[in-house]
């Protein structure tokens, strides 16, 4: 048996993606039929640990008793009628139409489990039989003694692979893990209702159960999940994450923009969110009544502050939100900037972390953006916190980057200590925070962190960007990486560019008012 379950995961990726790669089919082809398979080898392993338990606390004069549906789901496992188990697809003789058999047990699960229906996949049609054949042996040999959330690792592993893979349309229904992580640790989803407007496969639901699992909570009893996502094969991706995570939630089929299917002003305690950056096409005049953007309509052919609003208005009077933005979203002008400017005086925004590229299919930087309605009574009602992360990541390869644990555990640290809460350790960031806080509480660390008042941002011409505040940490000179440099660069001419834009605006604005004046 694989020593842990990364070990397990690539070995089965590199399997899938062998077999995939040995077929005519491209990648958005063979990515969910796959993830199906994963869900219904998940599925065969609760019902059999299920079956077992139910027969060894049931066995009456040395006989068994029989079991049905209603035994089952009163458990929380869902039922498997006979011709749906994965032993018996194995056990298909050879010449069989393997493909046919997979889509009906694919049927029989959704006619049994009414939460299923019109969700998993029914096209293994498309994939021959040797290759079908090949993928339930590969499957099979998950281990089913792994503790923990196996299946929901092997999943959100595969839902990362094909989002590389896919390009462009893989960013639409994943959002990289680690960004997902850190949210979750900073917004701190322990009870109440959970909404993502734009929750592709569902990693932020995931994310905050796994985070309440790990305060010894268990997650159906402390979060309702509510999702709305514009095309319905990613409903249905996002319906699959959350049964092999044992979850269950209400996710709909809806454009986020114009409609509002959860009723969804001023009822949730958490919003969580990875929505499309820089969207144009937007029909304004179907939103212009919306009470949802209550700080008015862009005039800009820009979604961005649509998203903002919308999240801003689903929290109740005591609701968190976390969600990932454009960097350019920061310092936009105009009507983009009086939006920004009533959120900042509403005293919601809370914090802003600027981040690397930690996407999959763009090279671009985003921000971290966390509202906090709660923070009214609180000395930090006046106060934003800035962190610039940018130079906090791990290299997975020459386009990939992401947190470890122990940064994300350093990251949400930095925020409790803000906010003036326990901070964490688990995932080994004592040294590290002890290190930058030597006295053990928050202090503004130049390069790395700044609490900036509501004044402050006003003199920056309400920008949220955290380059602007946090300034530049002292450096020790070391050895000369040019590729780190030409980063760094790169990323500091962007923040003089935006002010460039700005002066250029004010410049225009004042040549306008002179010329107006000589009339």
């Amino acid at each position: 048996m694989p020593a842990n379950t990364t070990e397990v995961e690539k070995k089965l990726w590199e399997s899938a993606d062998q077999l995939r790669a040995n077929s005519n089919l491209k990648s958005s082809e063979y990515s969910v039929p796959v993830l199906g398979l994963i869900f219904l080898r998940f599925a065969d392993q609760r019902f059999t640990q299920m079956e077992r338990e139910l027969s060894a606390n049931s066995r009456v004069g040395g006989r068994t008793a029989t079991f049905d549906k209603i035994d089952f789901q009163a458990r929380g496992v869902m039922y498997l009628p006979p011709e749906a188990r994965f032993s018996h697809l194995l056990r298909l003789p050879e010449g069989e139409n393997i493909g046919r058999a997979i889509n009906d047990a694919m049927k029989a699960i959704e006619a049994e489990n009414d939460e299923l229906r019109d969700v998993l996949p029914k096209t293994y049609n498309r994939l021959n039989s040797d290759t079908l054949i090949a993928l339930l042996k590969t499957f099979s040999e998950i281990p089913m003694d792994m503790e923990g959330d196996v299946f929901g690792k092997i999943y959100e592993y595969f839902l990362g692979k094909f989002a590389m893979s896919e390009g462009q349309k893989g960013g639409e229904f994943f959002t990289p893990t680690a960004l997902v992580k850190l949210i979750v640790e900073i917004i701190e989803p322990f009870h109440g209702r959970i909404f993502d407007p734009a929750c592709g496969s569902g990693g932020m639901f995931v994310q905050s159960a796994r985070f309440v699992l790990n305060h010894q909570q268990n997650p159906t009893d402390e979060i309702s999940i509510y999702g709305q996502e514009k095309t319905y094969e990613t409903v249905r991706l996002c319906r699959m994450n959350l049964a092999v995570n044992g979850l269950s939630g209400d996710i709909r089929q809806a454009n986020s923009y114009y409609e509002n299917v959860h009723n969804c002003r001023g009822r949730f305690d958490f919003v969580m969110a990875n929505p499309p950056f820089n969207v144009d096409g937007v029909d304004k005049e179907k939103v212009r009544d919306d009470p949802r953007y209550p700080f008015g309509i862009p005039r800009v052919d820009n979604a961005n502050y649509l998203w903002i609003q919308e999240f801003y208005s689903a929290l109740n009077p005591h609701g968190r939100a976390g969600f990932v933005m454009a960097n350019s979203a920061s310092d936009a002008r105009a009507s983009e900037m009086e939006i920004r400017r009533k959120l900042i005086e509403a005293q919601v925004v809370d914090v802003m972390i600027s981040g690397s590229n930690f996407f999959y299919t763009v090279t671009l930087p985003c921000t971290l953006w966390f509202f906090d309605k709660g923070k009214h009574n609180t000395a930090r009602r006046d106060k934003v916190l800035f962190i610039d992360a940018r130079h906090i990541y791990k290299q997975l390869d020459r386009a990939h980057r992401e947190f470890t644990p122990e940064q994300i555990e350093f990251l949400a640290n930095i925020v409790r200590l803000y906010r003036d809460e326990p901070i964490e350790t688990h995932n080994g960031s004592t040294v590290k925070i002890q290190e930058t806080f030597p006295q053990g509480r928050y202090a503004d660390v130049p390069g790395l962190c700044k609490v900036a008042t509501l004044q402050e941002i006003e003199a920056q011409g309400w920008s949220i960007n955290p380059g602007r505040y946090v300034g530049v940490a002292e450096r020790v000179a070391d050895d000369f990486d040019f590729k780190v440099k030409l980063e760094e660069l790169n990323e500091e001419l962007e923040v003089l560019n935006v002010e460039a834009r700005e002066l250029e605006e004010r410049i225009s604005e004042n040549v306008a008012k002179l010329l107006e004046g000589e009339e």
